[in-house]
């Protein structure tokens, strides 16, 4: 594989990592948010499930960023993005008390985050199959093998 192939390969890394980082960090440092959402799905032990997640993505995102365990960390990461798409953003969004036009905007945003969701699995699974490259520790390992 190209030199400038793995270039892009880590810079797809890094990017695809960012928002797990931050939000598990987010997660960590606040559970409050997610533990309602997760409540609101119906969920039991919303708190310990909220630190769980928040847990999960600080260390998913972490491996993704420095490519250890690359391929198994990006189909959990993928199957993660459908699960919480199709669970916490589809159906519509009603809070008791708020104007209908910001109902409006909340559940087009929900839609939105349904299709991010949905498409950065499509990126998570390309990274399953294409591996970590060779600027990765899979790769100092070696366990990056890629598709030429």
């Amino acid at each position: 594989m190209s030199s400038t192939n793995n270039v892009l390969i880590l810079l797809a890394r890094v990017l695809l990592s960012f928002m797990f980082i931050m939000s598990g960090f987010g997660k960590l440092a606040d559970p409050a948010g997610t533990a309602g959402m997760i409540a609101g799905a119906g969920l039991p032990a919303e708190t310990a499930l909220a630190y769980l997640a928040g847990l999960y993505e600080l260390i998913a995102g972490l491996f993704l960023l420095v490519g250890f365990q690359t391929r198994i960390t990006a189909w959990t990461v993928a199957l993660f993005c459908v699960f919480t798409g199709l669970v916490f953003h589809t159906g519509t969004v009603a809070i008791e008390g708020w104007p209908e036009g910001a109902l409006g905007w909340i559940n087009t945003l929900n839609q939105i985050m349904v299709m991010k969701n949905i498409t950065l699995a499509g990126g998570y699974i390309l990274l399953a199959v294409i591996g970590a490259g060779a600027y990765s520790i899979d790769a100092r390992r070696g366990a990056a093998t890629a598709i030429a």
